[in-house]
């Protein structure tokens, strides 16, 4: 029988929640020593990782040296446009600095008017997939954010057929910074195109225990957020 939102909400407990969870921090401003204080949160709570922008990833992965959680940060971020050795300098210097996880905006503009169809879109995810690895080593995590909002859906499942094939451990659905953040029907077509070996990761607008539910519910295996201690804890949770 499917379990329903309100079963797998009660099923999940805090912990199981907290390492699927990318605690993230991506503003250009903010309070001094934020970095600091996302990486005692991740700490503290077992995220899965910190995400946070290239500039801070040395810090981060500093203060997080010795613990479980990973670091992650985000390349041609947020609109994918970078060229593509511009992106793979960014991976090589993010890995050397520190990051275990990067997740790669789609350029979309080859996604979607590449006038040798998709072509020029696989060989730019083909190189960065194959430039981290050689950077990092297998145990280095790509993703690659989609920005569903502005794809139709038969570009959403050509991009995660194109990462799938290019080698992408996962995909992933916005930057949080597009018109629109995560979506149900965006998340379960996501994983009927990538099956269940690939991850999917919910990102954007996801701001409360039940939106995280929604996500995993249809599909997600990594949820992105800043709102990461109030959708663990809960009204009722208490670590």
């Amino acid at each position: 029988m499917k379990k329903t939102l309100k079963s797998l909400a009660r099923e999940l407990s805090s912990e199981e929640l907290a390492s699927m969870i990318d605690h993230t921090f991506l503003s250009p401003a903010g309070e001094k020593g934020a970095v600091r204080k996302l990486c005692r949160e991740a700490k503290k709570y077992n995220f899965a990782s910190v995400c946070v922008n290239p500039s801070e990833v040395k810090l981060a992965a500093h203060l997080l040296k010795g613990s479980s959680v990973a670091v992650c940060t985000v390349v041609g971020f947020p609109l994918g446009q970078n060229a593509t050795r511009i992106k793979v300098a960014e991976a090589i210097a993010a890995i050397e600095d520190g990051a275990s996880e990067l997740d790669f905006v789609i350029n979309q503009r080859l996604l979607k008017y590449d006038p040798f169809g998709p072509a020029g879109c696989k060989a730019e995810l083909v190189e960065l997939v194959a430039a981290s690895k050689r950077a990092g080593g297998e145990g280095v995590v790509t993703k690659l954010i989609l920005e569903c909002c502005n794809l139709t859906d038969e570009e959403i499942s050509l991009a995660c057929t194109l990462a799938k094939d290019a080698g992408f451990d996962f995909v992933k659905t916005s930057t949080g910074f597009g018109s629109g953040g995560a979506r149900e029907e965006d998340v379960r077509l996501m994983r009927r195109c990538v099956g269940k070996k690939m991850g999917v990761k919910a990102s954007g607008g996801i701001r409360t225990r039940e939106d995280a539910c929604k996500m995993i519910a249809a599909g997600a295996s990594r949820i992105g957020c800043s709102s990461s201690i109030k959708i663990v804890r809960g009204k009722n949770e208490v670590f």
